[in-house]
Order: C-alpha cells, then sequence, then structure tokens
C-alpha cells in the first residue's frame, strides 16, 4: 500500500490554541471532544488519539495507523466528507481536528419522521454516493462504510447535507499491489474481506447496499444472532427481500440493493454504475406538483419508519462502549500469521529430508566415536590399574625406609651418647695427666744434676735432666703411637725443658 506521510506533526500543546469542550462521542483508543480555535472563534471536533507506546503492547493505535489516517483525510476536499483543519501530537496523544459535524446520525434523523418515500431516500443515498465517488476517484477505499459513519451536517436545513466520518480504515489501493485484511463492522462487510481475499473498492460498494437495505426496510439483510452466524450469512450470501418489509418498495429500489450485493466483484456495481442506475436517476428533480395518479403511486410508496427506528434503538442499546472490534482486528492478525507459517512449514519439509540424512550421518559418526572411547576407556583403566599397583609398591617401600630411619635415628642418638660419655672420660684423663706432667716438672725442676764440678760419672754428659728427658720423650711418642692417644693428648701443650735452659 502507498501512503504519503505528513511531514510533522506539530508538538505544541493543543490547549494553547484551542479550547477544548464537552465530549462528543468515544472509541476503544480515541475521545472526541468539541473544540474553539481561540485566534479566530471557530468551532471544530478535536479528535484524540492515544498512541501506542511500544510495539509489544496491544493499547492504543500504532503511529502507522495513524500516520494513514491524516494521510487520506489530507487528501480529502469534498463537501459530503469530514475535512481535516490541523494535526497535533504530545507525549500520549495524536490529536486530529477536524471539521465540526453537529447534525447526528442520518439514521436517527430518519427514525424521527412518521414515513419515508423513495425520492427523499434517494436523496441520502446519492449523497453518500456523492462522497464515496469522490475517495474512489483517488483510489480510497474508506472500508467502513456504516450508520454511525454517516452524519449530518445540520439537520436543521429540510435536506441535510451528508458527511462521511472516520477514515481510520481507510487506505489507498495501489494498481498491481495485492491487499488484504480481515477489519470493518461485521454487519456491513464484504465476503472478500470475510474470506480473505484481495481487497478494493468494491468493498465500499458491498457496503452502500447493506446501508440501502436497512434504510429502505428497517432490517439487516445479514445480522445474525452471533458474530460468527452474520460472518457465515454473508459468505453464503443469505439473505432475500421479505414482503413483510419490502411491500412498499419499488422493483428499481431492490434491483439496486442486488447488484450492490453481488459476491462477484467483477459483477458489482462500481460507483459511477451506481450514480447512474435508474433508481437513482428516476428519483432526479422530480416536481412536487404531479398527476393524481402518480401521488398515488408515490403515496404507495411511502415506508414507514417505525421499523428504521426500532433498529437504530437496538444498535445504539447494542453497540459496545468503544465500538472497534478489537477481537476482529486480532483474528486478522491471526490469519495473517496463520498464512506466514504455512509459507514457513513448507520450506521447513523441504529441508528435512536433508535434515534427516545430516541426522543419520551423525549417529554413524557418534557410535564410530562411542566404540573409540569404549576401547580408550579400557586401555585408560588398564594403565590407571597398573599406577595404583606402582603406587602401593612405591608407599610399601616408603614405609619400610621411615621404620630403618627411625632405626638409623635411634642408633645415632645411642653413638651420641656414648660418643658424649667418651668425651667426657677423655677430659678427665687429659686433666689426670696434665697434673701428673705438672707434677714430674716440678719434679725435674727440684732435682739438682751436678754435671760440671761434681765429677759424677754415673751420668752421659754429666746431666740427669737430658737422661730423664729422653725416657719420658720415647713413653711420650709410644703413649702417641696408641689408638686415640692424638685424640688424648690433643689441646695439651707438653713442654719439658732443661732446667739448664731455663736459667
Amino acid at each position: 500500500m502507498r501512503t504519503v506521510v505528513m511531514a510533522v506533526f506539530k508538538q505544541q500543546e493543543v490547549e494553547d490554541f484551542y479550547e477544548i469542550g464537552e465530549e462528543l462521542g468515544s472509541g476503544q483508543f480515541a475521545i472526541v471532544k468539541r473544540c474553539r480555535e481561540k485566534s479566530t472563534g471557530q468551532e471544530y471536533a478535536a479528535k484524540f488519539i492515544k498512541k501506542r507506546q511500544s510495539r509489544a503492547s496491544r493499547r492504543g493505535v500504532r503511529r502507522e495507523e495513524i500516520e494513514r489516517e491524516v494521510s487520506v483525510l489530507q487528501q480529502i476536499q469534498h463537501p459530503n466528507n469530514i475535512t481535516l483543519h490541523d494535526v497535533y501530537e504530545n507525549r500520549t496523544d495524536v490529536v486530529l481536528i477536524l471539521e465540526l459535524v453537529s447534525g447526528g446520525e442520518l439514521f436517527d434523523f430518519l427514525a424521527q419522521k412518521e414515513s419515508l418515500s423513495e425520492e427523499e431516500a434517494t436523496q441520502f443515498i446519492k449523497q453518500i454516493l456523492e462522497g464515496v465517488h469522490y475517495l474512489h476517484s483517488k483510489k480510497i477505499a474508506h472500508f467502513d462504510l456504516k450508520p454511525e459513519n454517516i452524519m449530518l451536517l445540520d439537520k436543521s436545513f429540510p435536506l441535510p447535507r451528508i458527511k462521511l466520518i472516520d477514515f481510520g480504515l481507510a487506505h489507498q489501493i495501489e494498481e498491481g499491489v495485492e491487499f488484504k485484511n480481515i477489519f470493518g463492522t461485521p454487519e456491513f462487510v464484504a465476503p472478500e474481506i470475510v474470506n480473505y481475499e484481495p481487497l478494493g473498492l468494491e468493498a465500499d460498494m458491498w457496503s452502500i447496499g447493506v446501508i440501502t437495505y436497512i434504510l429502505l426496510s428497517g432490517a439487516s439483510p445479514f445480522l445474525g444472532e452471533s458474530k460468527q452466524e452474520t460472518l457465515a450469512n454473508i459468505s453464503a450470501m443469505n439473505y432475500e427481500f421479505d414482503e413483510e418489509f419490502f411491500s412498499h418498495t419499488s422493483e428499481l429500489a431492490k434491483s439496486f440493493i442486488r447488484q450492490l450485493l453481488e459476491k462477484d466483484t467483477r459483477k458489482r456495481l462500481t460507483i459511477q454504475d451506481a450514480l447512474n442506475h435508474p433508481w437513482i436517476k428516476s428519483n432526479e428533480h422530480k416536481e412536487e406538483a404531479k398527476a393524481p395518479e402518480s401521488r398515488r403511486k408515490a403515496e404507495r410508496r411511502q415506508l414507514k419508519t417505525k421499523r428504521l427506528k426500532e433498529y437504530t434503538l437496538k444498535s445504539h442499546s447494542s453497540m459496545p462502549p468503544n465500538n472497534t472490534y478489537a477481537n476482529f482486528e486480532r483474528f486478522a492478525q491471526v490469519v495473517e500469521d496463520i498464512a506466514v507459517m504455512e509459507v514457513s512449514f513448507s520450506a521447513v519439509s523441504g529441508t528435512r529430508a536433508s535434515l534427516q540424512e545430516d541426522v543419520d550421518a551423525l549417529v554413524s559418526i557418534y557410535n564410530e566415536k562411542e566404540s573409540w572411547y569404549k576401547e580408550e576407556s579400557e586401555s585408560v583403566r588398564h594403565e590407571l590399574s597398573q599406577i595404583r599397583y606402582e603406587f602401593r609398591k612405591v608407599e610399601a617401600v616408603k614405609k619400610h625406609l621411615q621404620q630403618d630411619m627411625r632405626v638409623v635415628g635411634a642408633s645415632l642418638t645411642g653413638i651420641s651418647g656414648r660418643y658424649l660419655e667418651r668425651k667426657s672420660h677423655l677430659d678427665a684423663l687429659r686433666q689426670e695427666l696434665s697434673s701428673e706432667l705438672k707434677w714430674v716438672q716440678d719434679v725435674m725442676s727440684s732435682f739438682q744434676v751436678g754435671g760440671v764440678g761434681g765429677g759424677n760419672g754415673d751420668y752421659p754428659n754429666g746431666s740427669f735432666s737430658s737422661v730423664f728427658n729422653n725416657d719420658v720423650n720415647e713413653a711420650l711418642k709410644e703413649l702417641l703411637n696408641r689408638p686415640c692417644g692424638g685424640e688424648l693428648l690433643s689441646g695439651i701443650k707438653l713442654e719439658i725443658t732443661d732446667p739448664g735452659q731455663q736459667r
């Protein structure tokens, strides 16, 4: 779908430029209030549309949908269509400043009459057709034509002007681009919407056929006890011209309705065909003054509005407060998702065979790897068993070594004790020997050997001291040659001198 988007919405506060008045109507995510422009005093309708804050949220209207509605309204300048004056935006809402339509709904206006002639009916139907003709000339489909969206600009005139409102579902149809959706009000939607088929301008013509049927009879052609039954009646083309409702209706009017309620869109009247239909053309510019017979025929075609009043009261009392049919739109999204899933399933089934081959190859590789792992596991278990055996041997050797170390330690302790004992004994002997040697020295020094002038011939060289020293030296040599002699005499400094030398 091609959409011309408004460059920028005004970011100022709408209250700075307009005085906001009482509420005129509301929907699930929109509310309409009367407003007055401060600079000119002109009255308008301010439509506050709640923006959806995130893509995951289901509350509010998506920005692209608001932009599409604004884009359509910007292209419309026609007496039978509501016009857009300005657009403002704040953090939570987009505010559309629209032409004020204060005359109420067409059906409410007609239901207040006692009766309605076909001539009068065609005057209103013709205005609806002219408004739709302008839209279709710009390739714009309204997609939500219903009595609630057919308003009167001012009902004080004998023939009030029709205004088509609410372009929230309107789309611009682009040549060669297929567009499908399920939306609108079930009672007035075309079979192609119910059956999720490509949509075009023809859907509006079906809705005009349903509106005309209700306007002339006060009965709805496809309305069932439930939404599902209504949609089934539309798909099955289950309607008829009950004599109870159409006893005073002309065949031309019935022909007009039949050609609009045509399931085949190629056979359905176009907007130009509808404007040129004999029922519409024959009632144009009729003179008030008629021949008596013509007047009597016209009187026979006077349509009582009692049933239309009952239908209007019933439709208003059964109308949900928001009047948006959110569940119907969700169903459309589900249908689209299913179509996408079907395409995905075909691709999945195409790749399943190749995936199965890959799985089989992976299973084969897994089995080979599993066999190899088992062999490796057995080998590792055997090696671990050997390592445990060697470890136990090492542990046993370690215990033996620890026992030997304890024995050696005990032996060293004993040897150390004996060593200390011998050392103390040797120290005692050293002291004793030292004292003995000192005694000997003292004795030697006390002797007076007379070698000179004494004439003693018994000692060689006449010296007792030298003879004694020689004997002592021999004894000491013998003692040093014995085992442990050096250790016994270590640290003892033996000094024997000749008494003659001491002098």
